[in-house]
């Protein structure tokens, strides 16, 4: 694939995600921050919200599992996978964790499983998307190519 096709690949996957709502503005402004001097900024980023997400939903999983679920423990990591999903634009995955909070507050067990499985599921999605969109992007500086900037402006 030639270097224009690549970019213009890239520019339209990525639009794709903002009109899908699988990503928002916060993703946009992310990428502002990369430079030449740190160019694998955002990767780095969102390769720490993996790690984070990762491990918080694991421990999400087992305390909905306990005998008598401690809400006062499950609450704290919804806002925070709320908090860091917001900060690199992950929209749906914030959306979801703030209805999951919303049963947490009720203590409502049932619906916080149910929560538990759409936070995991558009999780999933949003990593499946962006580890898409950094492998196009590589694709493109592997063949000499720059990253084309994107604007909301679709």
């Amino acid at each position: 694939m030639e270097l224009a096709q690549m970019q213009k690949s890239l520019q339209d996957y990525t639009k794709s995600l903002f009109l899908e709502g699988v990503l928002d503005s916060q993703f946009l402004q992310l990428q502002q921050l990369q430079d030449e001097s740190n160019p694998d900024f955002v990767s780095q980023v969102v390769t720490l919200f993996f790690q984070d997400s990762d491990r918080i939903l694991n421990d999400l999983s087992l305390s909905l599992d306990q005998q008598v679920v401690d809400f006062k423990k499950v609450d704290p990591h919804v806002h925070q996978l709320k908090g860091s999903s917001s900060s690199i634009g992950a929209q749906r995955v914030k959306n979801a964790c703030v209805v999951f909070r919303s049963f947490c507050e009720q203590q409502n067990v049932e619906a916080c499983h149910r929560c538990l499985q759409q936070v995991k599921q558009e999780y999933y999605l949003v990593k499946n998307r962006l580890e898409t969109l950094f492998k196009l992007e590589q694709q493109i500086v592997a063949s000499g190519g720059m990253i084309p900037a994107m604007e909301l402006g679709f």
